[in-house]
């Protein structure tokens, strides 16, 4: 599924994100990798100190995150 389309038809978890992008679950100990679940995918995304998000990937629930994200 690729990214623009998962953003576009989601229920909402990726706009709010662009709002409030502490929302996520920090990543292990890593302060600003967050994941977001969205349906059965983890949005991985990089919060930076201005505010705004790199989005790192989007990964379905069954495979290993920790192949995908350092």
């Amino acid at each position: 599924l690729p990214i623009p389309r998962l953003f576009v038809s989601s229920g909402g978890g990726a706009w709010v994100l662009s709002t409030c992008p502490h929302m996520g679950t920090q990543y292990r100990a890593e302060p600003h990798i967050r994941i977001l679940v969205e349906g059965s995918y983890r949005i991985a995304y990089l919060l930076r100190p201005d505010g705004n998000i790199d989005v790192l990937g989007v990964i379905h629930g069954a495979l290993p995150i920790e192949r995908y994200v350092p």
